[in-house]
């Protein structure tokens, strides 16, 4: 593949003020989509920009320096929701002469789209079968997204995952020059600090987490994409003395409830812990001795990095686009597609069990200190000036 990458910020003359409209379907500050969308719409921002936000919900302060217009969109249906919202941006846009406009969900329109979900169609291929794409969910869905990456669309792709362009290029024939691959964005603030052991001490006693007792984590909202079965799975495989020894927090926004009917089930409910979402996640990576990510899709897994750079080993599926870097870092273990519940069960043990771990943490820790993982919001903020210039 020949798509366009982008390895950090360019040294790019800043452009006169823009006027970019920012969509996206929800904001809420635990999501690892929303995160990346405040931080490059606060970076296009303070570059003078002026910004107008365009949503379906906004949960917490917002800032002065983004013009934010929740639109009320009602339906039960996520795919109804997305339709009348794609409607409502249309018609707010009319009129308004954008210099450029960004979407962070599939929608119908944009000049731009933030790519941070896998190809739809590719996954419903493989997870459900043909009647599923009769129903009209599968029809709005593959429609929008053959809106943006069809061959007669003129809409630029940022991309977090090179491994997608290949899926976009056998279903909708993407010309290859309309994609970018952009580096990571993690925050430098999830590095572990100087003062990392105190952090970790006092969150494990403020927890009730003992020096011999060993503390699972996993961090994500959307529990079944993410694997939370199997993780519930592989505590209730942990041999009886060493499982009454490990602790499973999850940290993240979703349904708990049929999976606080598994743990019970399988005799594990007070070995899980359900966190919610949490402001300050870095102090949980800190307290941690493992995060486990047993994912069944995942585009990314920025949260995969942020235990790496934190110190924390990491246990991951290979379906998840940055679980590379857990190998090339030399941070923890990877679990080779197909997916085997037993060989999770097993690295499970091991990992937990092994004076490697250390080693992992700091093999982790120089990673984040030698790598570039964090310029992401700035490469997003050049590409968009330079791409309204080419426009004009």
């Amino acid at each position: 593949m020949n798509a366009n990458h982008v390895p950090g910020v360019s040294s790019v003359p800043e452009e006169s003020s823009l006027k970019i409209a920012f969509c996206l379907f929800a904001y809420r500050p635990f999501g690892g989509l929303q995160r990346d969308f405040y931080r490059i719409a606060q970076i296009c921002a303070r570059r003078g920009h002026s910004i107008d936000v365009y949503t379906m919900e906004w949960q917490g302060e917002i800032p002065g320096n983004l013009d934010v217009h929740v639109l009320p969109v009602r339906s039960m249906r996520n795919h109804e929701r997305s339709r009348k919202f794609s409607r409502l941006v249309a018609r707010e846009l009319q009129g308004k002469s954008y210099n450029i406009v960004i979407g962070f969900n599939r929608i119908s329109g944009i000049d731009v789209y933030y790519a941070a979900d896998p190809c739809y169609i590719a996954k419903i291929r493989e997870l459900h079968g043909p009647l599923y794409r009769m129903t009209g969910r599968y029809r709005h869905f593959s429609a929008v997204e053959n809106d943006l990456f069809g061959p007669g669309s003129e809409t630029r792709i940022l991309l977090l995952s090179e491994q997608e362009i290949s899926k976009y290029v056998h279903y909708y024939n993407t010309p290859l020059e309309r994609f970018t691959v952009l580096p990571p964005g993690i925050s430098p603030q999830r590095r572990a600090p100087p003062d990392a052991g105190q952090i970790r001490a006092d969150f494990r006693k403020e927890h009730a987490i003992g020096d011999r007792d060993r503390l699972v984590l996993m961090v994500g909202s959307g529990f079944r994409t993410k694997g939370l079965d199997r993780a519930i799975q592989s505590i209730a495989a942990l041999p009886e003395g060493f499982r009454q020894r490990c602790t499973l927090m999850v940290v993240g926004e979703d349904n708990e409830r049929p999976f606080r009917k598994m743990a019970k089930r399988l005799g594990v409910a007070g070995r899980v812990r359900f966190m919610q979402g949490q402001e300050d996640v870095r102090s949980f990576m800190l307290g941690a001795d493992l995060l486990i990510h047993p994912a069944y899709s995942e585009n990314t897994g920025t949260v995969l990095l942020e235990a790496i750079i934190a110190g924390l080993p990491v246990l991951a599926t290979d379906v998840c686009g940055y679980a590379f870097h857990i190998e090339r870092a030399r941070a923890g273990r990877v679990l080779v597609s197909p997916f085997k519940q037993a060989v999770l069960n097993r690295e499970l043990r091991e990992m937990l069990d092994t004076e490697e771990r250390a080693q992992w943490s700091k093999n982790g820790i120089r990673y984040g200190q030698e790598e570039d993982l964090y310029n992401m919001p700035e490469v997003v903020a050049d590409y968009l000036e330079h791409y309204a210039g080419e426009r004009q």
